[in-house]
């Protein structure tokens, strides 16, 4: 596949997640490789200023504080969207679900009863005294045990 984006690129030597090993798109990206296929190198020069200037108009920047130019940023993108197929967003949600729960109970048992601390499994010294553990929070319940908001 012969184009601006792809003539030189290598997806033979790992897994990519738009090309199957034969060099053919998989199918949730082949109508975005076609566009890009279709772009000459002024076109997509002209849609990614297009997107950074409408990214500063519309605030989606930071400021690196101490940077002595002070200038704001646009956050970094991608022209080239990433697509997560609904069978893999299902895996990766269930994993998420998982963690955030794990987390949340680890929470909530730090600030309660602390049974993972009183068994030993994680020493006191690595919790207790730290910046960011708050003991002003110890014994309060929050709504739906949400502890850490991701």
């Amino acid at each position: 596949m012969a184009s601006l984006f792809f003539e030189q690129y290598d997806f033979t030597s790992c897994y990519d997640e738009v090309f199957a090993p034969n060099g053919i798109p998989r199918p949730h990206y082949r109508t975005i490789v076609e566009r890009f296929t279709s772009y000459t190198p002024s076109e997509f020069n002209r849609r990614r200023a297009l997107a950074e200037l409408t990214f500063r108009y519309q605030g989606i920047t930071f400021t690196v504080y101490g940077d002595e130019t002070g200038v704001e940023r646009i956050f970094p993108f991608d022209l080239f969207p990433r697509v997560i197929p609904a069978s893999e967003w299902a895996q990766i949600e269930a994993g998420l679900i998982q963690r955030v729960t794990a987390l949340n109970a680890f929470l909530h048992d730090i600030y309660h009863e602390a049974e993972i601390l009183q068994a030993g499994v994680i020493p006191r010294r690595l919790i207790e005294g730290k910046p960011l553990f708050r003991p002003e929070v110890r014994g309060i319940t929050l709504p739906y045990n949400v502890y850490t908001h991701i």
